[in-house]
Parts: C-alpha cells; structure tokens; sequence
C-alpha cells in the first residue's frame, strides 16, 4: 500500500489555504474533496488492520485462555504511530493524486 510510504505528517501542522484551494478555487470545496478521501483511507486502514488482527482470534470462550500475542501487539502500535487518514488526504490532495469530479458542472455543460 503506498500510503504506507507516504511522507504525510504524523502531527496537526498549519496548510497555506490558498494551496488547498487552487485545484478547484473554493476553499470549502476543497475541504469537503479532503475530507471523502480521508473517509476511503480511513476504512482501508482500518479494513487493512482488521484483516490482519482476524489472523490471531481465537474461538475458544473460556477467559483464562486468552493471552497477549506480541505480533498482534506490535501490529497495533504500527497502526496507531501511522499519520491519520486527514494528513495522508491533505498530503495527496497537494501532490495532486486525488480525482475528483463536480456532477454539477458535467451537467451544465451538456445543456
């Protein structure tokens, strides 16, 4: 997954707001672009993390035969050190790997 190599910072910094906005010229739209994406990313991650957490479940029910399993562990902590899924849409939204498309404009046009 290239997220997983994405250079997007791990803690909240301050965006020129005119760099946000250039793609499409509304700073509004531009968040609300930002934000689906950060929507997908954050449930592939979290599709991505549950996945590899099914690998360790167990089905047994008694109590006293759960136990810590140090892969599952550092898996976790992988997953909760990686930025967040706003950082890594903001990060392709300004390296211009998002796709997006206004409905609205498609169909003033064709009238």
């Amino acid at each position: 997954m290239e997220l997983k190599e994405s250079k997007a910072p791990k803690t909240t910094i301050t965006y020129n707001r005119d760099e946000i906005a250039n793609p499409v010229g509304n700073l509004f739209e531009a968040i609300s672009i930002i934000s689906k994406r950060a929507d997908q990313i954050g449930l592939d991650l979290k599709e991505e993390l549950t996945n590899k957490l099914k690998e360790f479940e167990t089905h047994n029910e008694g109590l006293e035969e759960i136990f810590e399993n140090k892969e599952q562990i550092e898996i976790s902590k992988f997953y909760e050190k990686f930025p967040k899924a706003t950082a890594l849409a903001v990060e392709e939204w300004l390296q211009g790997k998002v796709y997006f498309r206004n409905p609205l404009d498609e169909s003033q046009s064709e009238e």
